[in-house]
């Protein structure tokens, strides 16, 4: 796995923090699945959408409340499963699916930083593959790091836990706002998928 130097730094955010910072990670990650979904004809995208409001909701509205059990009973039901005749975009899609499970896991469990870390690492694990699966080469974690798109994604993950980490207390709602407005606009995942709808 990719050791990302902002893994050590997360202990420093609080669980809201970490929440923040994980439900960017999979908004990234997101078209990735839509994509797969729009290849294959079905509208599974809609319930990842609807578990990621609801995660964001309850950031920005005080006392909300989730049965997270019961989302990742939804989150299950569509995870797609890799076949041999599987077109590529599979891959990407079961490892958004992956981040969002891990998401739910963190609220059910309480153990924010773990499941920040794999978030973090299969976002990075999405890119990795993608790059060898294009060049048709096995690459070692030395190699993998100096990939310019894994140090893009270096780049971001950085900067979504700066923001979150300078946030000031009394602009937290705005900032939080702001955070997913942005992401939203820009529809493009890690790997470069832009949703153009």
């Amino acid at each position: 796995m990719i050791q990302n130097p902002i893994h050590l730094r997360l202990a420093k955010l609080s669980n809201q923090q970490l929440t923040l910072f994980m439900v960017c990670l999979c908004e990234r990650m997101y078209p990735n699945f839509a994509f797969y979904c729009q290849q294959i004809g079905n509208t599974d995208h809609r319930i990842y959408k609807n578990i990621l409001d609801l995660i964001w909701e309850t950031l920005l509205v005080k006392n909300t409340k989730i049965n997270f059990d019961n989302q990742l009973e939804k989150l299950e039901e569509i995870i797609p499963l890799a076949q041999p005749d599987s077109v590529y975009s599979v891959y990407p899609a079961i490892d958004a699916c992956q981040a969002l499970s891990e998401l739910l896991h963190a609220n059910l469990s309480g153990d924010f930083i773990e499941f920040a870390v794999s978030i973090s690492q299969l976002s990075l694990k999405t890119i990795a593959e993608l790059e060898m699966n294009q060049t048709n080469q096995q690459l070692s974690i030395d190699e993998i790091k100096t990939l310019p798109a894994i140090l893009d994604e270096l780049d971001i993950q950085w900067e979504i836990y700066r923001l979150i980490k300078n946030d000031e207390i009394n602009n937290g709602l705005a900032f939080i706002k702001g955070l997913k407005q942005d992401l939203r606009e820009d529809q493009i995942s890690n790997i470069g998928v832009f949703l153009s709808n």
